[in-house]
């Protein structure tokens, strides 16, 4: 019974990593599952264990199998290195977290050597946006969003991101080597059966992109999407991921305590993402996601 019990697990575990895709939305639950896709590779050692006990060489065999899928999917982000190299651009994004008494704290540890920052969940005139105005010249904020920059910034632009009010917004940061394209945004949040609005904000910020001509594009924000949620799709292309490009591990961002999922991102198009990762953020439950850039 414990052999038949381990080749019947191990395949729907294969299954679901290799054809997660395929497998309808279900009002919103499979694309959740989706954001917690790599943890679903804890599965196979214990597997293994099932089929150790059986004394089965045909359970192991079977067992190894989603260790295999896993490994061909996943395996890349444990063993890539930062490409490195000089860079231009050194930006953050940060979820400050509204009840959040000591994101003026948070984000001064984080902004240090930084030349741009997004924040979002800002309360008007809150600890962290007056730390950062502090520590850059320029920002423009709108409504819970903001984005602040050591270089100058123009045309800027609130956003309504499908919400029915502004949660985002559009501005043009001149650096030393050219103008950067920058959107910070903070999209409908997503949860098991409810992911519709969410949707529908990934679709809004989809269309704003390709509707842009700018030569080089920053998306820096909270998406509520996860790196491995079919929903990036619409994103990715035409943007690149910074912390698929550069970095080093899966880069998850939320819970703080105890990250499971990444659904803060650095998305770009027109530069090259050199160096990408994960900073702590006092007091808030995301932590926030980093890379350098070269233009």
């Amino acid at each position: 019974m414990l052999k038949r019990v381990v080749v019947a697990v191990s395949a729907v575990v294969a299954v679901t990593l290799a054809g997660h895709q395929l497998v309808p939305a279900l009002g919103g639950f499979t694309p959740v599952m989706e954001s917690v896709l790599p943890w679903i590779g804890w599965l196979v050692p214990m597997l293994l264990v099932a089929a150790v006990v059986a004394r089965s060489k045909g359970a192991t065999a079977a067992a190894l199998v989603p260790g295999v899928v896993w490994a061909a999917m996943f395996g890349s982000a444990l063993v890539r290195s930062a490409p490195g190299g000089p860079s231009d651009l050194a930006v953050a994004t940060v979820n400050v977290g509204v009840r959040n008494s000591a994101s003026g704290e948070a984000v001064r540890v984080i902004a240090d050597n930084l030349d741009l920052l997004a924040a979002q969940e800002l309360t008007p005139g809150g600890p962290a946006a007056k730390e950062l105005n502090k520590m850059f010249k320029y920002h423009y904020q709108v409504s819970t969003v903001g984005l602040w920059s050591r270089y100058p910034i123009s045309q800027t632009k609130p956003l309504d991101v499908g919400l029915g009010w502004p949660r985002a917004l559009r501005a043009v940061v001149s650096t030393p080597k050219g103008k950067v394209t920058v959107y910070v945004m903070h999209l409908a949040s997503a949860r098991p059966g409810m992911t519709a609005s969410r949707d529908a904000s990934l679709a809004h910020a989809r269309r704003l992109v390709d509707a842009d001509a700018s030569t080089r594009i920053l998306l820096l924000g909270d998406l509520n999407t996860a790196t491995t949620d079919r929903g990036m799709q619409g994103l990715t292309p035409p943007l690149t991921d910074a912390q698929t490009e550069a970095g080093d591990g899966f880069g998850f961002t939320w819970p703080s305590g105890f990250p499971i999922t990444r659904p803060d991102h650095i998305l770009f198009k027109g530069m090259t993402a050199t160096r990408a990762g994960v900073a702590p953020a006092t007091g808030s439950d995301h932590r926030a996601a980093v890379a350098s850039l070269r233009l």
